[in-house]
């Protein structure tokens, strides 16, 4: 921003949706206001425990119109950065909004659902002079950090073998909602795998080779060559993929990612991902969308893969189990 203000202002749109809350502490941690929030669903209460004068819609129309009333009222009035927390097929054009106000655009994952609409806001992000980021919170996880360290200070010949396994029990109100419907949110990949696939092109390098071994409503599998390492993936929002040891604690979520057979432990340490996603952004650094691009294309790719059939070594074990 040209003139670096004490605090910011900032609006929230899909501020009844889930992790709308992360954003909400997000912009209350560092120091800055929540003046607006957009959602259909007037269930935002939570909102409260942030802000009493933040101005709520539920039509985008009369949200629109408050905020270019507030463009024309001066710069401590104005909206300075947009937070989306939209559902995936809408943050295109929720981005495009918020350059269009002259705000930043903070969004969630996946930045957009194909690859091709990078070029496009890209040309936009250029015109406006405002910026777009994403919210990639697994690049600043302190487990995740010291794994980077670790894997430039070892700079090892031979391929890490991975394996990586995401299990996230989701009930009948998934496939109802626009979550279930892949037009919407790009399917299981790039709804829940996202972060994960850019997480590891993150640590070991640039994708040069994909399979898929398994691809329904609930649950896919495949696998992946970078540069640095070869990965089997499966990713599952089926309670009954559950290992035996998260159902006997009723644990409904099961993450797993092992390096050469060792296990890499970052189940917690997730709490402030949000903030200090936002402090950096706030700091004039933050992830852009040619750090989105990578893991957008590897989705992109996956979704429209039909599933082959593989040498075992390649194939998933929780792949190997669900008798395809």
């Amino acid at each position: 921003m040209e003139n670096k203000l004490s605090a910011y202002n900032f609006a929230v749109i899909g501020a009844a949706g889930y992790v709308a809350p992360k954003h909400f502490k997000a912009i209350k941690d560092t120091g800055n206001r929540l003046i607006a929030a957009l959602d259909k669903s007037d269930s935002v209460g939570t909102l409260d425990s942030y802000s009493y004068d933040t101005a709520f819609f539920t039509e985008f129309e009369r949200f629109d119109r408050h905020a270019e009333k507030l463009k024309r009222l001066g710069d401590d009035k104005r909206i300075h950065y947009v937070s989306i927390c939209s559902p995936n097929y809408l943050h295109d054009a929720h981005i495009r909004f918020a350059l269009r106000i002259g705000a930043n655009a903070i969004c969630e994952k996946p930045l957009v659902l194909n690859p091709w609409n990078l070029d496009a806001l890209a040309e936009i992000e250029k015109e406006s002079g405002m910026r777009i980021y994403n919210i990639l919170q697994l690049r600043v996880h302190p487990s995740i950090m010291a794994l980077k360290k670790q894997i430039q200070e070892e700079n090892k010949k031979e391929k890490y073998q991975i394996d990586l396994s995401y299990i996230t029990s989701r009930g009948n109100w998934y496939f109802t909602s626009w979550k279930g419907s892949p037009d919407k949110s790009g399917g299981i990949a790039t709804n829940i795998g996202i972060h994960f696939f850019d997480m590891l092109i993150w640590l070991f390098g640039d994708v040069k080779y994909s399979e898929l071994h398994l691809s329904d409503a609930k649950k896919m599998g495949g696998f992946i060559e970078l540069e640095k390492a070869k990965v089997r993936w499966f990713l599952s929002v089926d309670r009954n993929d559950l290992p035996a040891e998260a159902l006997a604690e009723g644990k409904p979520t099961f993450r797993s990612i092992t390096i050469d057979e060792n296990e890499i432990e970052f189940s917690g340490g997730f709490t402030d991902l949000h903030t200090m996603v936002y402090q950096d952004i706030l700091d004039g650094n933050g992830f852009g969308i040619e750090d989105a691009r990578p893991s957008l294309n590897l989705v992109s790719e996956l979704r429209d893969k039909n599933p082959v059939k593989s040498s075992t070594q390649h194939i998933h074990p929780m792949v190997l189990r669900q008798n395809i």
